[in-house]
């Protein structure tokens, strides 16, 4: 059977490049504290938001002005019964030229309906793309959302 990731893809104006550097610096579009860093191939970074959720990514993918992957290496989500259930799972940005635009597709490689916190981790992350991270790109300045 095969299982579907939770992917959400976005449209915008700027270049690819921009998208990417964007993207590496979750400091500026995900809510909460973002500490370490997001910018070179195995540079680590953690996330805490209130005590609901705390992880650890490493950048283990980086193609310039195409793709970025975070391996999940630690995760503690406190509302749900299997807290590690991030741990292993990875995040993907793919950045495509599509005409005079860029399109980025997100995928939480891992993060299946299957998955307990599915449907609100998979509303938390439509938001922060679609709203921080889109606000980030067209305006440069992400949002700071209030996810609980």
């Amino acid at each position: 059977m095969k299982t579907s990731d939770f992917t959400v893809t976005l449209l915008v104006d700027q270049s690819p490049k921009e998208v990417i550097e964007a993207v590496s610096n979750p400091q500026d579009w995900w809510s909460g504290e973002v500490t370490g860093s997001a910018l070179q191939l195995n540079d680590e970074f953690s996330y805490r938001y209130k005590d609901l959720h705390y992880s650890r990514q490493r950048v283990v993918e980086l193609v310039p002005e195409r793709k970025v992957v975070w391996m999940v290496t630690e995760s503690e989500l406190f509302y749900v019964e299997d807290r590690h259930e991030w741990t292993g799972t990875s995040i993907s940005f793919e950045v495509t030229p599509q005409d005079n635009k860029t399109e980025i597709r997100f995928s939480h490689l891992g993060l299946t309906p299957a998955v307990e916190c599915f449907d609100s981790c998979s509303t938390t992350w439509s938001r922060l793309i679609k709203e921080s991270l889109h606000s980030l790109i067209t305006t440069g300045r992400g949002q700071q959302l209030v996810l609980a």
